[in-house]
């Protein structure tokens, strides 16, 4: 079987105040502040959603003990939302949060991987998405409604590959952001039963995804029972708000 491996962050600004100081008589001072207003003040700059999700996403030197990569799409199953299909509609949005794709409608996406520096198989992709007003909401929305229909497994294919899942399994998900969800996932992989783990919560317009396999199973080694990790999700969270 073929694997791959927000308040929001409100509006990200940059200000620079530069003040200028100069000489002049009264008669100057009050004639330029009369006429026009001072512009010795740069303007504050807002960063584009592709910005805001790339400075809010946990880097290798802000997460002690793991190393935070790009995220490659050689292996994926689908590159796109458009690329994926399921024997149930309603499990788009499962297939969505695990195989590295953003959920809904998001103006910015952003994955990165991350493992731990010690002897550890799990690989944990972290996707950061950024929306327009009301568009995450409903992203979060549409991703519970698909947990109760898919509780009894359903299958995805992509360009890149297809996963059978065995069963969806809701669980209880960490208190985050403005609204939180977790579920485990089972597949077959040469044998052998993978649990897989994700975690999906909302800051404002802005969703993060944490979805943990164990890649070294997944690979033939044996049974899997990835967990998301506690200690890189409370410091991207703690990113986020």
């Amino acid at each position: 079987m073929k694997r791959t491996a927000l308040t929001v962050a409100s509006t990200l600004s940059l200000a620079a105040v530069l003040t200028a100081c100069g000489g002049g008589t009264d008669k100057d001072a009050n004639a330029n502040t009369d006429s026009k207003p001072d512009t010795s003040a740069s303007p504050t700059k807002t960063l584009s959603p592709a910005e805001q999700v790339a400075r809010l996403m946990v880097t290798t030197a802000e997460a002690p003990g793991y190393t935070v990569d790009k995220a490659g799409t050689e292996y994926a199953m689908a590159k796109s939302q458009d690329d994926v299909t399921v024997d149930k509609t309603a499990c788009a949005s499962l297939a969505y949060a695990m195989n590295q794709l953003p959920l809904g409608k998001p103006q910015a996406t952003l994955t990165r991987t991350a493992r731990a520096d010690k002897a550890d198989a799990v690989t944990t992709y972290v996707t950061l998405s950024t929306y327009a007003s009301g568009a995450a909401r409903t992203a979060m929305a549409d991703l519970s409604k698909s947990l109760k229909p898919c509780a009894g497994g359903f299958t995805a294919k992509g360009s890149g590959g297809s996963n059978p899942y065995d069963s969806v399994t809701t669980e209880t998900a960490p208190t985050a952001g403005d609204e939180s969800l977790a579920f485990a996932a089972a597949f077959d992989a040469n044998g052998n039963t993978q649990s897989v783990r994700t975690q999906v919560s909302r800051f404002g317009d802005t969703v993060v995804t944490y979805f943990s396999m164990d890649t070294g199973a997944v690979m033939g080694a044996g049974a899997g029972d990835a967990k998301v990790p506690a200690g890189l999700v409370k410091v991207q969270n703690a990113k986020l708000g």
